[in-house]
């Protein structure tokens, strides 16, 4: 296997939204190397909404602390490296980021066709408002997700198991903006303009995994038909994108390593029974809570968390979505994560809320990359 690639995840703890020194850390201790490093995830502790500041405030950091490190300037740092930041760490979700870096790797002994962790970007282009929560955005999506897994080197959308997507929300200015020149977005409401957001990329991973037909998706289903949805899918929407940015996690013979990932889908905010089936598709068999050596093994721990639109909970009647001081997402984010945490044991897990077309109502997928027996 001449010319294999390893992808190494690094998750390291997050002070405060600016703060990068851990990342910076790992550069200068020589863990991993500037150049390596193609993506970052970060869960900030804002409020995910739409005037969550943290995420961009994070982008900021990270920009400032490698730009000197890469040698290029702070604008060509997130032109280089997808930076997608997550709002939102409520309960006891403990901020932090995920750094992905791919080096270079002497070709491993044969392992009778075992895969290992392989990760591809790919952006889009720039959305107008009017195109954000539509088909526009769904196809696009689709085209860049494709090219992630074919820059992966991935077989095909069985070996995905993981598509993390950043996405743009229609602000009050962009609206304006929009009717200016014509066009009228699909909401002037900005935080409605999130969920469409997420939705529509939600369907673009779909619609290239082959979990939807093309004949299914137009404007209208979007945020509407949840009936459609992607297993693997998780977007966050965010008010410092104009375009997706795209990072398809799967696994590859192409790839070295010894991380694996697998995922599965809850169906509803209690189903840990798919968390646990995961973790068995990364070789970690769950008591009642993991051992410390079996957390050691795991590198991240990624999930959507949506509340169900009937308002119920295996026949319970919850308030999440009738809380008018807290927007449902947070709720959502907070039980789903302490649910997984009490499981994992451990609380630097990257819980995303709004899970529009991420899987089924109420549910959502879960990914986990973790080090193979």
């Amino acid at each position: 296997m001449p010319n294999a690639k390893e992808c190494l995840v690094f998750r390291v703890a997050m002070n405060h939204p600016g703060d990068t020194e851990a990342v910076e850390a790992l550069i200068d201790k020589g863990q991993v190397e500037a150049a390596d490093i193609v993506a970052i995830f970060g869960k900030t502790e804002g409020n995910g909404c739409v005037n969550d500041f943290t995420r961009p405030f994070a982008v900021e950091a990270l920009k400032t602390a490698l730009a000197p490190r890469l040698g290029v300037s702070r604008a060509a740092v997130a032109e280089r490296i997808p930076l997608v930041m997550s709002g939102g760490t409520e309960g006891a979700l403990s901020p932090h980021f995920l750094v992905f870096a791919v080096r270079s790797a002497a070709p491993p002994v044969p392992r009778g066709g075992a895969k290992r962790l392989a990760i591809g970007t790919a952006p889009t282009r720039d959305f107008r408002a009017g195109e954000i929560g539509r088909l526009p955005q769904i196809e696009e999506t689709a085209a860049a997700v494709r090219r992630a897994i074919a820059q992966a080197g991935i077989a095909g959308p069985d070996d995905v198991h993981f598509v993390q997507i950043k996405c743009p929300l229609i602000t009050a200015e962009r609206y304006a903006a929009a009717l200016a020149e014509g066009a009228r977005p699909a909401t002037h409401d900005t935080y409605a303009s999130m969920g469409l957001s997420r939705g529509a990329s939600a369907l673009g991973v779909a619609l290239a995994l082959g979990e939807i037909a093309a004949e299914a998706v137009n404007d209208e289903v979007v945020c509407r038909d949840f009936g459609l949805w992607s297993g693997r899918a998780s977007a966050s929407a965010g008010i410092e994108m104009a375009h997706n940015e795209i990072i398809v996690l799967g696994n590859s013979a192409e790839w070295a390593g010894d991380l694996v990932v697998g995922h599965a889908v809850m169906e509803d905010a209690l189903d840990l029974a798919a968390v646990a089936g995961a973790l068995h598709l990364v070789g970690i068999t769950p008591g009642r809570q993991l051992t410390p050596v079996q957390r050691d093994r795991i590198a991240a721990v990624l999930v959507k968390a949506e509340t169900s639109s009937d308002g119920r909970l295996r026949g319970n009647r919850h308030t999440m979505l009738d809380d008018s001081d807290i927007p449902a997402t947070r709720h959502a984010r907070a039980f789903v994560g302490g649910a997984v945490a009490g499981l994992i044991g451990r609380t630097d897990l990257f819980v995303s809320g709004g899970a529009e077309h991420q899987g089924p109502d109420g549910g959502g997928p879960v990914a986990i990359i973790a080090a193979a027996t």
